[in-house]
């Protein structure tokens, strides 16, 4: 469609005029303690790495692109987190591809749509104000267009339009249909006397999930006995609306506010996946930020509370963080769904491009199990950006 397309408007030379060199990197600390029939009970204690370098190049007035490498893991539920735990005496750590897009936006729709092809971040992907539905490290691999956002993807004032198309994984086995994710959303930012907000809608469409596999055969034909569905999605389908929106102003000039917010609901039913709870199907977050650190000397402060249900959202791609525990069995498939509980956050910057902060996140289930765990989770960061 892309090439198509070019070829129609006359684009056919290009020349790499700019390029920004991005980067970032994150030095964490984590205890996690999970208690259990109200006993203390160590869960872990680690420090963590993040790393992050990307080079985004502005080709011509019709094209960019960009390439970014970063830490992570194999893992399928490793997906959602770039981080390398230290150890293992001293052995380098993995570097993966963790975006690589192209980005065309033709001037006959005078800049306005971005057609992007490839992976890339999801928070310049599609429309994403908390980490209800999709977690900050998640990467969207597929076709997008955009309306309303800028080339580095960010929402500009007006209507925001949105639709995405992603591969969640690729068989070569003519029995077994490709599982995919189709995403829509509609927002408008503005704002009135000084006030900022975002309003908008999201649908999140996700199909074939029982094809989604954490074990297969190399040549990925699913034809032996490698292939093994992935237990969190059995049997269960994902027809997610989202609502979600902020808003926000200034206490003084150097200091902001921010309200924000985000309601899901899973319309798939158990008359159709028979692992769906009809009961259990719904999902929010609310939040308030106060500050943003952007300047030395500067802080902010952020609280939120979040409660999801067993089968509101997907649960390979929502945040990791507040896990509650770790896999037990059929009733509780995954331990970052049926959780609720809050987050608390402070951040300082202390010196230029770097900030440190600190962040308690307690949770726990909302249908009780066995042993009644409870997570209380202390993070601390100094992170550089380049």
């Amino acid at each position: 469609m892309i090439v198509g397309l070019a070829a129609a408007l006359g684009f056919n030379n290009a020349q790499a005029a700019d390029w920004n060199w991005k980067g970032d990197i994150r030095e964490r600390w984590e205890d996690q303690r999970t208690l259990k029939d109200n006993t203390d009970t160590f869960s872990t204690s680690r420090s963590r790495t993040r790393v992050r370098l990307g080079v985004y190049s502005w080709i011509n007035e019709e094209l960019s692109a960009g390439v970014q490498l970063a830490t992570g893991n194999d893992a399928v539920n490793e997906t959602i987190s770039r981080n390398q735990s230290a150890g293992a005496l001293f052995q380098p750590k993995n570097i993966y591809l963790n975006e690589a897009f192209i980005d065309y936006h033709p001037t006959a729709l005078d800049g306005q749509v971005n057609m992007i092809l490839g992976k890339r971040e999801g928070s310049a992907e599609i429309i994403r104000v908390n980490n209800l539905v999709y977690d900050g490290d998640l990467t969207f691999e597929g076709a997008t267009i955009q309306y309303g956002k800028d080339a580095d993807g960010k929402e500009k004032n007006g209507p925001v339009a949105i639709a995405g198309y992603y591969l969640l994984d690729s068989w070569s086995d003519a029995t077994r249909t490709d599982p995919t994710l189709f995403i829509a959303q509609a927002a408008y930012k503005g704002d009135v006397n000084d006030i900022r907000y975002m309003l908008g809608a999201g649908y999140n469409l996700y199909s074939s999930v029982n094809n989604i596999s954490t074990t297969l055969n190399a040549d990925k034909s699913a034809t032996g006995s490698g292939f093994a569905a992935n237990s969190n999605t059995l049997n269960k389908g994902y027809k997610i609306v989202e609502l979600f929106g902020n808003i926000g102003g200034q206490i003084t000039d150097t200091l902001p506010w921010n309200i924000y917010g985000q309601y899901a609901f899973n319309t798939a039913k158990n008359a159709d996946y028979r692992a769906i709870n009809d009961n259990k199907r719904s999902a929010w977050l609310a939040g308030l930020t106060i500050g943003d650190a952007k300047q030395v000397g500067q802080w902010s402060l952020d609280a939120k509370y979040d409660r999801i249900e067993s089968d509101s959202v997907f649960p390979l791609f929502t945040d990791s963080d507040r896990k509650v525990g770790a896999f037990t069995g059929p009733s509780r498939p995954t331990a970052i769904v049926n959780i609720k509980g809050f987050e608390v956050a402070m951040t300082y910057h202390l010196v230029q491009n770097m900030t440190i902060g600190a962040r308690y996140f307690c949770y726990n289930e909302i249908d009780k199990e066995a042993l009644n765990p409870t997570l209380h989770q202390l993070q601390v960061d100094a992170l550089v950006k380049f």
